[in-house]
């Protein structure tokens, strides 16, 4: 008698674990849908499954991966072109795509990286990095070797140019660098 017991609670917390784990898997394509409600409004917030904000007391609003490491963009790129190679990319490693790459949400595109022929994602244009050096979620970057902590920025009206070898793209671009 005792063990049917066991095997009844055992049995009932699995299913009770396995339902909470799907809904919150259900939950995840709702944020994509919730970031074009704020692409109307005024405010410069992206959270998608590619980029979110995330926000620090000294640096303001600044792009994260969705799992919270701090993304940069290279003062030395151009749009839609990447620079960083060898030793630097060791230390500043390209924000690839390891999925797929249709239907990006707004101002995520990406390009083709021409020493390694992988997806490297960009924001508003600009090729994406995260640093070595970061830990916990942290950005300890900024400023750092050439480097930026990419910002959310509203889209500009210039259209974005690709090379050939780019990906599709779902937006417009604007240097938000000076």
């Amino acid at each position: 008698m005792n063990k049917k017991l066991i095997i009844s609670v055992v049995l009932a917390l699995v299913i009770i674990g396995g339902g909470f784990a799907l809904f919150h898997m259900s939950m995840s394509p709702k944020t994509p849908a919730s970031n074009n409600t704020s692409a109307t409004n005024s405010s410069s917030k992206v959270n998608n499954a590619v980029l979110v904000t995330k926000t620090s007391s000294s640096l303001g609003s600044y792009l994260a991966e969705p799992n919270g490491d701090p993304l940069y963009t290279y003062n030395g790129d151009s749009s839609g072109a990447s620079t960083v190679t060898g030793s630097l990319l060791a230390s500043w490693p390209a924000y690839q795509d390891k999925g797929s790459t249709t239907s990006l949400p707004s101002g995520v595109g990406t390009i083709k990286r021409t020493d390694n022929g992988q997806t490297q994602y960009t924001y508003n244009g600009m090729p994406l990095y995260t640093f070595v050096a970061d830990s916990n979620g942290q950005p300890t970057g900024n400023g750092a070797s050439n480097f930026a902590i990419a910002t959310p920025a509203a889209a500009s009206s210039t259209q974005q140019t690709t090379t050939p070898s780019t990906q599709s793209t779902n937006s417009s671009y604007s240097n938000q660098y000076p």
